[in-house]
């Protein structure tokens, strides 16, 4: 039997929008090559690999590109199959161990709390290439972690973003955060994230990119609870909670897809 890979949308209730994510539960650590290969084959923007380590599952992300440090929508996809297949309780948190240390998911109703640390944006001048890249005129622009975040003037001018992939490609980051306060009183502020660098033209939804986000809101708006709404083509919905040095992210996710490999992993 090839080993088992289910295909997640992330960050919201209704199959094929949000954002897809393929997870594989592994019986042990894999391969960094074959779970490239993987990620590769899979060519969704993130596939996660997990596997259980005493109360715990080491997880790990990989693009069809790179292994990334922290990824939001593939823990949520992971914490989703964990309960939905019967690996934990619905009672029970689920605790992973990865590269940007401990991070646990909560069952909250229907929505998975993901418990996440802040990576807040530092203001920076806009580096060259980046507002030439983007085609707009800057309001804010910061560098967190990770990620240039760039504040814009309108909801409009979010939504109609065309980006230059190949000069956004070139900036020394993972990846450009676009944001503004929403138009609807639905939402606290919308957002989309652009990382050609390391091979994710425009993700879907991103979880890990609220954790800037929230913090940089949450200080304009005076509020640390919020709505947000990533506006790509896919569209998904989180919600936002700033706890000190953590961020909490709400969201929903439904399983699309079940298969098997032809091949069971490779051990490192």
């Amino acid at each position: 039997m090839g080993q088992r890979i289910v295909q997640v949308d992330a960050f919201t209730s209704t199959p094929y929008r949000g954002n897809p994510a393929a997870v594989c539960i592994l019986d042990g650590a894999a391969s960094e090559r074959w779970m490239q290969d993987i990620a590769r084959e899979m060519n969704l923007s993130e596939t996660a690999f997990l596997y259980p380590i005493e109360e715990a599952y080491a997880l790990r992300w990989f693009t069809p590109a790179v292994e990334v440090d922290l990824c939001g929508h593939a823990t949520l996809a992971s914490a989703h199959v964990l309960w939905e297949e019967g690996h934990l309780m619905p009672g029970t948190d689920a605790v992973f161990e990865t590269n940007s240390g401990r991070l646990t998911a909560r069952l909250s109703g229907d929505w998975i709390e993901l418990d996440f640390p802040a990576t807040p944006a530092v203001e920076v001048a806009s580096p060259p290439g980046l507002e030439a890249a983007l085609g707009i005129e800057a309001l804010w622009t910061g560098r967190s972690e990770f990620d240039f975040l760039v504040e814009v003037d309108s909801e409009e001018t979010v939504r109609e973003l065309r980006p230059d992939l190949t000069l956004l490609g070139e900036l020394h980051c993972r990846g450009v955060m676009v944001t503004s306060r929403a138009l609807s009183e639905e939402f606290d502020f919308v957002s989309r994230f652009f990382a050609p660098a390391v091979g994710i033209d425009e993700d879907p939804v991103t979880g890990s990119a609220h954790c800037a986000l929230g913090p940089y809101w949450a200080q304009q708006l005076g509020k640390t609870e919020l709505n947000a709404a990533q506006v790509s083509a896919r569209g998904g919905v989180l919600r936002v909670r700033i706890e000190g040095e953590r961020v909490i992210l709400g969201g929903q996710a439904v399983t699309v897809l079940r298969g098997e490999l032809s091949e069971t992993y490779t051990s490192p």
